[in-house]
This record gives C-alpha cells, sequence and structure tokens, in this order.
C-alpha cells in the first residue's frame, strides 16, 4: 500500500546577524535607491525552514532513549552565538480536485492537514489526484515498502501577503509559530552550530589541506572560519563542503552519497554554504583586482590593502574603495590631503599640545589661505578617519540594535498630483495614460502612511515599499532615533577618539565638529543605506525560497499512470482541444469539439465515440479560459452516465505555461506536425501523468509558482530554480531507457550536450544494458559517470521492450573497448544486466551491497521480494546498523541508503508518498 508522507515538525533555527557587512556604499550623502535586478553572479540563496519553538543552539533531538550516565563534572557554560530567525512560511488554503463518476456526481473529499500550531485552528486542503484503482489499505498481502532516504523536503505552496504584518526576516530572535512540513524521510539534522560532536561516521579534511583552502583567497581573514561563521554551519562539515566543490561534486550527489562528509545537511542548506563560498571567491578576485587598480594609479599604501583584503563582503569593499574610483568626484577628505593637511589630522590626535594650525596656513592658497580653512580641511579628514573606522562602526552598529529603528514610507507629492489631476478630469470623463497610472497609485495605499520597525517588517512589505519607490509614487525613509547620535558622540569624543595628550579648548572643538560632521554626512547615510540594502537582500532571498519551495511541490506530484488519458485545453470562440494519450503518454489522437454553443448534444456525441474508441476513463481539463463551463458540461455527462459502461472521472491542473511550451524549439522538434493549440492540449495531459518530466520542459518562471518575479534579481532566481530541478529529476531517478532528452539534461552531473551524446547513442547502439555502457557515451568521463550513475535506472520491464524492438542491441566483448574521441582511455563494459543498476545504490558500493547480500543469505535477483526484506530485517533487528557497517566495511548512511535500494519494489517512485489519502 501507499504509505502516507511522514508529518513532522521541525524546529526554527534562529538567527542573529553579528557581521553587519550588508552595507553598501556611494557618494557622500547620496540617497538610497531599490538596486536593479542583476543578471549576473546569483546571490546567496538562503532557506526558510519550518517555524517552530525556540531552541537554544546546544540542543538536539535525540533519537534513541539514552542510558544513564554518570554525573558530568560542571563545565564553563560555552557561550554560543544567537543566529537570527527567519520569517515563518504561510500556507494558504489551496483548492482540492474535484473528481465526477458515472453513477452521480460527486467529489473526492480532499484530505486536510491541521497545522501543528498552537491554536490548531488553520487547516489546509490538500491538492488530491485520481482515486487509485485495485489498491485497498487492509490487503493481507500488501508489502510494507522501505521508503528512499532522500534529503530535501515538499512544502506548502506559498502565497505573498499584502497585508501589514509584524514579522522580520532576519534581525532579531523572537518566538515562532510552529509549522507543519513534511520530507521523505526523517527530518533532516539543521545546518545549526551545535557543538563538535560528529553525528554517525564523519570525515574530516587533513590539516595540511585544510590550511590549503584557508589560505587560497589570500584574504586577511580565514575562509573556513567565515564560511562557519555567515552560514551557521560546523568548520569541519563547512571544509568538507568546499572540497567536495573544489572536486566538482553536484549537491545531488554530495546529499545522497556523501551524507557523513556534510553532517546529514540536506540539499538547501548545502546550497547555501555554496553560494556563500563562491560569494567569498568573487569576493577575493574582485579585491586583488581592486588593488591592482590602485597600485597603478599611485594610491596604494600598505594600511589600505590590509583594509581592503580584510572586507568580508563586496559592500564593505565598496566602502573602502569608493573614494578612489576613477571618474568619482573627489570627497572632501582628498581634497584635503591633496592639500597636505593629513599630517596635521593625525598630529592633532596623537600631540595636539604641539600641534600649531597657524604654521599650516599658506595665504593664497585656497584651502590654506587661513587658520580657519586649515580647520575645516582637518575637521574633514577626521571625519573621513571616523567613518571607515572598523572599531567606530561596530560601536554605532551596536546602538541601533539596541535602539527603536523604523522605517517609513509616505505617499509622493508627484503622485498625490496625479490623483488630484485624476478628480479633476472625472467630470470630463477623461481616462488615458493617467487612468491606468492612478491605479497603480491605489495599489499602493497600504504604504501611504506606513512605520513599521526595521526589527519586524515583512519580506513582501519590503519588495512593495521599493516597487512604490521605484515607481516614484512613495518616498521611503530610514529614522534612527537622536539618542543614537548623542550616545555616539559621547563615545568618541570621550574614548576612541580622545586625544593622547592635553588638548586646548579649539582643539577639542575640531575633534567635536569632526565627530558631529562624520555623524550626519557620512555615518547616517551609510547607516540608512545598510538597512535598506539588508531588508531588501533579506526579502528577495525569502522571495527566491518561496519559488524554490513551490516548484518543488509543482514537480513531485504523484503521477498518474497505468490509463489512457484525454487532456482538454478549453475555450469558447476556438472550441475545447483534445488530446488523447495513451499510458506512456504517446499522442493517440487529437481534435477539436466545440461544447459551449448550439452543437452541444452532436459534439457530445463525438465525444462519446471517441472515449469508447480509446478507452479513455480520465479527463484532464485545464484550468483557463472556459474551465468551469468546460467541467460543467462534463460533470452534466457524468452525473447522466453518458459514457456508460466507462466509469469517467475528471479533474482540473494548472496549465500555466502551457501556451507558452508550445511554440517553443522544443515542443516543435517533438511534436511537429502539430497545431499549437493541440500541443497544449497534450502538455496539459502530460501534466497528470507524469508532471516532473513535462513541467521541466517549461521555464521555471512562466509555471506561475511565486510572485515579486521581477523584483528579484534575475540571475539568482534562475541558478535557485534550475537548481531545484535538478534535485528533484536526480533524486526520483530517470529510466536512460525511455527518458527525453529534455528530462536528461537535468540529471546531475549532466547537460545539454552530454544528454545529446546519451541520446544519440541509445538511437545507434539501442536501448543500455547496464550502467557501465554509460562510459563509452561521448564526453562521459570519470567525473562525469561518478555524479550521475546513482541517478540513473536500468528498468529491465522497458529494457525488454526496447529489446524487443527492430533496433539491434550491441553485443559487447567483455575485453576492453576503446573509445573514440580526444582523451578517451579503454574501458571495461561487461554486455549483461545487473540488477543492482535499477536500484538507487551507487556503482562504487556494488561490493559493499554483494558482500551485504552474501551475508543475508539473499541475491541481486531477489531485489524489492517480501523475502529478502524479511531478512533483510531480521538482521538489522538482531543487529544495529552500524554493527552490520562494520562487518561489511562501510559506513552507516552508506549501508543504510544500501539497504533501502535493496527492500524498495521494481520500479519505486519516492512521489508517490506525496499522494494522499482519501
Amino acid at each position: 500500500m501507499i504509505r502516507r508522507p511522514r508529518q513532522t515538525a521541525a524546529k526554527a533555527v534562529n538567527y542573529r546577524n553579528e557581521e553587519s557587512d550588508l552595507f553598501d556604499s556611494c557618494e557622500e550623502g547620496e540617497e538610497w535607491k531599490p538596486p536593479e535586478p542583476k543578471q549576473k553572479a546569483p546571490g546567496r540563496i538562503t532557506r526558510a525552514p519550518a517555524a517552530g519553538e525556540k531552541k537554544t543552539a546546544a540542543k538536539r533531538p535525540a533519537k534513541e532513549p539514552k542510558e544513564p550516565k554518570a554525573p558530568k563534572e560542571p563545565k564553563v557554560p560555552k557561550v554560543t552565538r544567537v543566529p537570527k530567525p527567519r520569517a515563518p512560511r504561510k500556507c494558504p488554503k489551496t483548492e482540492g480536485v474535484k473528481c465526477v463518476k458515472d453513477s452521480k456526481v460527486s467529489v473526492l473529499p480532499a484530505t486536510k492537514r491541521k497545522n501543528l500550531d498552537e491554536d490548531n485552528k488553520h487547516e489546509i486542503v490538500k491538492h488530491s489526484e485520481f482515486p487509485v484503482e485495485g489498491k485497498t489499505e487492509n490487503s493481507a498481502t500488501s508489502i510494507k515498502m522501505k521508503e528512499e532516504r532522500v534529503s530535501f523536503f515538499v512544502s506548502e505552496p506559498i502565497g505573498a501577503h499584502e497585508g501589514p504584518s509584524i514579522a522580520l526576516d532576519g534581525l532579531r530572535p523572537k518566538k515562532e509559530e510552529v509549522e507543519e512540513d513534511f520530507r521523505f524521510d526523517e527530518p533532516c539534522l539543521k545546518k545549526q552550530k551545535t557543538s563538535d560532536t560528529r553525528l554517525g561516521h564523519t570525515s574530516a579534511l587533513p590539516s595540511s589541506e585544510a590550511q590549503t583552502l584557508r589560505n587560497d583567497l589570500n584574504m586577511n581573514w580565514d575562509l573556513i572560519e567565515v564560511l562557519s561563521t555567515l552560514t551557521c554551519v560546523e568548520p569541519w562539515v563547512c571544509a568538507n563542503i568546499t572540497m567536495l566543490l573544489r572536486e566538482e561534486n553536484t549537491v545531488p550527489f554530495m546529499v545522497r552519497y556523501r551524507k557523513e562528509m556534510i553532517n546529514h545537511m540536506d540539499a538547501d542548506a548545502v546550497r547555501d554554504v555554496q553560494l556563500v563560498y563562491e560569494e567569498l571567491c568573487v569576493l577575493s578576485k574582485k579585491t586583488q583586482s581592486v588593488i591592482n587598480t590602485m597600485r597603478k594609479d599611485g594610491v596604494l599604501t600598505a594600511e589600505l590593502e590590509q583594509n581592503l583584503r580584510s572586507c568580508r563582503s563586496a559592500d564593505e569593499l565598496d566602502h573602502v574603495y569608493s573614494p578612489y574610483k576613477k571618474g568619482s568626484k573627489l570627497s572632501k577628505a582628498r581634497r584635503a590631503k591633496e592639500l597636505g593637511l593629513e599630517g596635521a589630522a593625525i598630529g592633532l590626535i596623537d600631540s595636539p599640545h604641539t600641534l600649531d594650525l597657524n604654521t599650516w596656513v599658506k595665504p593664497g592658497t585656497k584651502g590654506l589661505s587661513s587658520v580657519e580653512e586649515v580647520a575645516t580641511g582637518v575637521e574633514h579628514i577626521l571625519a573621513d578617519m571616523i567613518a571607515k573606522d572598523p572599531e567606530t562602526l561596530t560601536y554605532v552598529k551596536t546602538l541601533c540594535e539596541n535602539s527603536f529603528v523604523t522605517i517609513q514610507s509616505a505617499v509622493s507629492k508627484s503622485a498625490l498630483k496625479e490623483k488630484e489631476q485624476e478628480k479633476s478630469e472625472e467630470g470630463h470623463k477623461q481616462a488615458g495614460p493617467h487612468h491606468n497610472k492612478n491605479k497603480d497609485v491605489d495599489k499602493f495605499h497600504l504604504y501611504f502612511d506606513f512605520t513599521c520597525n526595521i526589527q519586524r517588517i515583512q519580506p513582501h512589505q519590503t519588495l512593495a515599499i521599493n516597487r512604490g519607490e521605484s515607481l516614484k509614487i512613495l518616498t521611503v525613509k530610514v529614522n534612527i532615533p537622536d539618542r543614537v547620535k548623542n550616545d555616539f558622540i559621547k563615545w568618541c569624543i570621550n574614548n576612541r577618539w580622545r586625544t593622547k595628550t592635553f588638548a586646548r579648548d579649539e582643539i577639542r572643538l575640531i575633534i567635536k565638529n569632526a565627530v558631529e560632521d562624520s555623524y550626519k554626512r557620512l555615518i547616517l547615510p551609510f547607516l540608512t543605506r545598510g538597512y535598506r540594502t539588508k531588508l531588501t537582500a533579506a526579502a528577495e532571498k525569502q522571495s527566491i525560497v518561496m519559488f524554490v519551495q513551490n516548484l518543488r511541490r509543482r514537480l513531485l506530484v504523484c503521477p498518474v499512470r497505468g490509463c489512457v488519458l484525454l487532456g482538454v485545453d478549453p475555450g469558447f470562440r476556438h472550441g475545447c482541444k483534445l488530446a488523447f494519450l495513451s499510458p506512456t503518454s504517446q499522442i493517440l489522437h487529437t481534435d477539436v469539439v466545440y461544447l459551449h454553443n448550439s452543437r452541444q448534444q452532436k459534439e457530445a456525441e463525438k465525444l462519446r465515440q471517441l472515449i469508447a474508441k480509446y478507452s479513455c476513463t480520465k479527463v484532464v481539463i485545464g484550468n483557463g479560459t472556459a474551465c468551469r463551463e468546460t467541467e460543467s458540461f462534463f460533470a452534466d455527462l457524468i452525473s447522466r452516465r453518458f459514457f456508460h459502461p466507462l466509469d469517467v472521472s475528471y479533474c482540473i491542473t494548472n496549465e500555466a505555461g502551457a501556451s507558452i511550451y508550445s511554440v517553443s524549439p522544443e515542443a516543435v522538434k517533438e511534436m511537429p506536425d502539430l497545431d499549437p493549440n493541440l500541443r497544449s492540449a497534450v502538455s496539459i495531459g502530460r501534466r497528470v501523468q507524469d508532471p516532473l518530466a513535462e513541467l521541466v520542459k517549461i521555464d521555471p518562471k512562466h509555471i506561475g509558482i511565486g510572485t515579486y518575479q521581477h523584483d528579484v534579481s534575475a540571475g539568482a532566481l534562475k541558478a535557485a530554480l534550475d537548481s531545484v530541478v535538478q534535485e528533484c529529476v536526480s533524486f526520483v531517478g530517470v529510466d536512460i531507457n525511455i527518458c527525453s532528452e529534455t528530462l536528461m539534461r537535468h540529471v546531475a552531473g549532466l547537460n545539454a550536450g552530454r544528454a545529446r551524446s546519451i541520446a544519440e547513442w541509445r538511437e545507434q547502439n539501442g536501448p543500455f544494458v547496464n550502467r557501465e555502457q554509460l562510459k563509452l557515451v561521448k564526453g562521459m568521463g570519470p567525473k562525469t559517470y561518478q555524479q550521475c550513475a546513482g541517478f540513473i535506472r536500468i528498468n529491465p520491464q522497458t529494457l525488454h521492450r526496447a529489446a524487443a524492438t527492430p533496433h539491434p542491441v550491441p553485443s559487447l566483448p567483455e575485453k576492453p573497448a576503446v573509445k573514440k574521441g580526444k582523451g578517451k582511455t579503454c574501458v571495461n563494459t561487461p554486455a549483461s544486466f545487473d540488477p543492482l543498476d535499477q536500484t538507487c545504490i551507487h556503482p562504487e558500493s556494488y561490493h559493499v551491497a554483494q558482500s551485504f547480500l552474501s551475508f543475508v543469505g539473499g541475491s541481486a535477483d531477489q531485489i524489492g521480494t517480501a523475502g529478502l526484506q524479511q531478512s533483510v530485517e531480521s538482521k538489522v533487528s538482531s543487529s544495529s546498523v552500524e554493527e552490520l557497517a562494520a562487518m561489511v566495511g562501510t559506513t552507516p548512511e552508506t549501508l543504510k541508503l544500501i539497504i533501502d535500494g535493496l527492500t524498495q519494489p521494481p520500479g519505486f517512485d519516492i512521489r508517490q508518498r506525496t499522494r494522499l489519502k482519501y
């Protein structure tokens, strides 16, 4: 029987930003503006974990009851870093799919899951598919299936909420609601810095290799330490992930086959580390380029180079480098330094009792003609020094964190004038371009007088405010309390920038003026830009997380197989397009019927003949134009038993992107003789037969899976969505002998060129008999084979069907075969089928699987049978997995994966776990 997905409530990981390094830099007094969507260098994408209760960084859920231990000696409490919180995800209710049968109009009861919050008030209606015929829960012969252990989860679709709220993604820990989520296996351990205890068998880098990684970027900070701080992942895990990435391992491969090295992290967490590592590498290259440029310009000093190499983000680097950029206006401090006043500024702090400003006066020289001008130049240099001093910036940021900083938006004067103009034109009934503009103005009425603490503002509110500001409808400002200014000035004068010796009153006045000028002219705009940049970055990341989660759920909907299916693209004027599809998604017949005019009875009779001819029992209707009218038509016919004796049912599916796909080169290549409208009907039907195989043909941004799509970085969004598609395709697995070239290119380790080479080899030589034959394909090197082999299946049923076709299967010798192409070596390619090739077990572990089979008294031919499952379960119950792993010479993680592969039935699909019982 099909097991219901395990329901888990993962606890939230609270984060607190200790490294305030997300600050933009620009010229003095320059206003912050929402950044334009970037086309390059995708930014780091954070994953929003399921919301839950607070927990400290030292706690970890125990899997098994522990034996009583001797009392431990008291230890000095360790101060742990408090991570920053992530906004809880809210799941709107979704409509269940209606299904109508012949005897009467009935709606399939959609299974509801209660959200595990404190009140248990909100319920989520899950999407249900067609009923599974011939399957009962209480069947005595049913076999309890082992689910494949994969480390990614399927979350509920998340919609954006436009109303004001009081939660912030990322600045201060707060209690979050508990939200239910479920994974394809036990919940993965959070990427939280807990302790140095490692789970199971772990593998850390040698000290020499780890030191090489630390010094590779040629920066003043430790790569592994910074990576661990920014991602809240243990340093040894960061070192292992970095090494695996440098060895060109893909994220799906690491998550499934290198669990002990990454501490059982899931794919989203590993990708977070990967993106941060890539950002740090880009930062290192940019820093070196800036240093080379400044050295050529002759403005580089040893101290400045150290400051540049100490930057931990691109924003910090720009802040230090901006005064020295070519073409930028000279700052007041640089103009004063060019006049030679830097020595006076340094002397004012170090030895003010010996400083005489009169000696710096040069009559006739602009900026040095009087003592007042000299004092002003010294003030500008000191203000610049104060604004770029790390200790000073850290202190002022701490003051802001302990203060009530708010972001405020109001309607702009230009928008008010447009609204007044609209009211004056209402009497003349003039509707034109101004009318559309004013409609946009009304969309932002929630933010005409909006104030919120930056600690509590929601990500979607940040994106809405930024959009309104870019349209010049809103004006935005950050309000920092005056108490911050007063405390900052006192601290600077009395502590950080206090003169080393006694100073006269005029010297102390210069320092006070410099501190006030630095705060008002440099530090305050710097803080404002920093808050806006940080809020925007957090909001974009949360928006991308929403896209990722919704796309993952769409791709992992359980397929409906084993029946002829009718795809219907509804329409009024151009009729309803029909496409009859075989159980293997082959096109049997296409037609057009006009169900919404006076010829309904004639068209209904034609429809009945076609359904009877192809024995079709499932109808899939797109949710576009005329959807409800077409649904009513089919519901009426089914309720009258019009298709008797066939038991027909229908469902409604999302057709977003079907029209775009129908005119794409991929659709033209696949269905060259079909009209684009009929291609849409084919796509709609195939989305239910195999959602994953069909939706990978469509650009994810056209599937309609999120909001604020055009307000986030296009490059970051595309990279995130492409990686999720790769994960889903890889973890589900592909049958190499029947999968399309489009689906194949999304397997981990493969790309468009390698997928084309595999398809060409399959056409020329027949079906693949085993995984080893992949090594004969052009462009398939050892690394590529290692990454993709575990995600490719050789199904014996499809292999026999393909072998029965006129295409001859090549008889390959047991001796080494020479591969054609540059750099190819001899490869041993056995010609026999290996039963392990149909499982999730990687070829590198075949010898371990064979040893384990011999140990339990089974054989590879018994894979998926009840007898082998009982033998394995008896061994595991008598001995722990750790003991068995030591006997066969492997790690417990690898042995668990082998046990799953041996006990899962043939053709097992992890997407079956997403089907709900009803």
